[in-house]
């Protein structure tokens, strides 16, 4: 199992959005996390600037970083682009972290 921290970064003027739409969040995406192995998915978010910090564990992550490849994602990403700073392929931009301390 390995722990993952990202940043990533939201529009200042879709903070409720954000949050309904992940409240909401499609059936499929749900199913394609898990089948990539994802739980203990966390985002927090700083009001201040906007920048998410999303947390998450995954089992394997090679097959968690294949996930980009599904018709799941590629959907998530484009109802989601409106809304913070993505790549041309409408993916989020995200900044990986590396883990400096850790415990339990």
């Amino acid at each position: 199992m390995k722990r993952m921290g990202q940043i990533m970064y939201l529009h200042k003027d879709s903070y409720a959005e954000y949050q309904k739409r992940h409240n909401n969040l499609f059936p499929e995406m749900r199913k394609a996390l898990k089948e990539a192995g994802a739980h203990n998915y966390s985002i927090f978010l700083n009001k201040d600037d906007g920048m998410l910090f999303a947390y998450l564990e995954v089992d394997n992550v090679e097959k968690y970083n294949d996930i980009a490849k599904t018709d799941a994602a590629k959907k998530w990403w484009a109802y989601m682009e409106p809304l913070m700073d993505t790549n041309p392929d409408k993916s989020p931009v995200t900044v990986d972290l590396d883990e400096m301390f850790h415990l339990d």
